[in-house]
């Protein structure tokens, strides 16, 4: 299944006040495993940006002149997200805001966008999965190990990435993530494309294995143990090697 973690940020809320949709952030998961692929753009609203809002994801209305306006991405943005199963983390809020953005370009088709993605709601699980706690996605970090120390403010791209991990380690499963400054190369749109694969010469020695020791196999375990009480079910890496028994 191919699935996009996606999150935007916007001029405000909510979208009854013509709010608008300033920042998309995505990235693309197959087969459970971050591929490298991402969709990022900042958009020019042509309104205000909230003063609420700028200290919530620090983005400016002067950062926003130069950029382009929704209807000059839409199609770009449409076709990377059609057909996926988008994860979002509090859907209705995001989903919501992408549907007006369509609707203001008159593309009535679009303005539904779950008739084109199915939708997971990570909050939604998370409220199922620990009931009477705080589920937003710090607490989430916090709670799953997610390394979110460069979270000082929200960004789209930024909280999309942490929102994959959380989302993997949640399911039970493992991450696979490919950023932007590995190697990996930004187009002309802002999108970052998955780096060529690096293939070893022929020629390389021969490879030294380092068998873990007694100290790192027990920190292993006692990581895969917080992982299996959090997520409520035993962690991929139990699950295969329980197969192999």
């Amino acid at each position: 299944m191919r699935s996009v973690v996606l999150d935007t940020e916007t001029t405000g809320m909510p979208v009854s006040d013509g709010h608008r949709i300033i920042e998309i952030g995505c990235v693309e998961v197959i087969g459970r495993r971050l591929t490298g692929r991402h969709y990022h753009v900042y958009l020019q609203p042509d309104r205000e940006v909230d003063e609420g809002a700028i200290a919530v994801h620090g983005i400016t209305n002067e950062d926003l002149l130069d950029k382009p306006r929704f209807r000059e991405v839409a199609d770009e943005f449409f076709e990377f997200i059609k057909g996926a199963q988008l994860i979002i983390h509090n859907a209705a809020f995001d989903i919501g805001f992408i549907n007006n953005e369509f609707a203001l370009l008159g593309q009535q088709d679009r303005a539904d966008i779950t008739e084109h993605c199915s939708v997971l709601d990570t909050l939604l699980m998370a409220r199922e999965r620990h009931p009477g706690q705080r589920n937003n996605l710090d607490a989430l970090c916090k709670r799953y190990g997610v390394d979110n120390s460069g979270r000082d403010l929200h960004g789209a791209l930024l909280d999309a990435e942490i929102l994959a991990d959380v989302y993997l380690t949640m399911t039970g499963g493992q991450t696979n993530l490919s950023l932007a400054g590995d190697g990996a190369e930004v187009d002309g749109g802002g999108r970052v494309q998955p780096s060529p694969i690096r293939r070893l010469p022929a020629e390389r020695g021969k490879g030294v294995v380092l068998r873990a020791s007694a100290q790192e196999l027990a920190a292993h375990a006692a990581r895969l143990a917080i992982i299996e009480k959090a997520a409520g079910a035993p962690p991929l890496w139990l699950q295969l090697e329980a197969g192999d028994k």
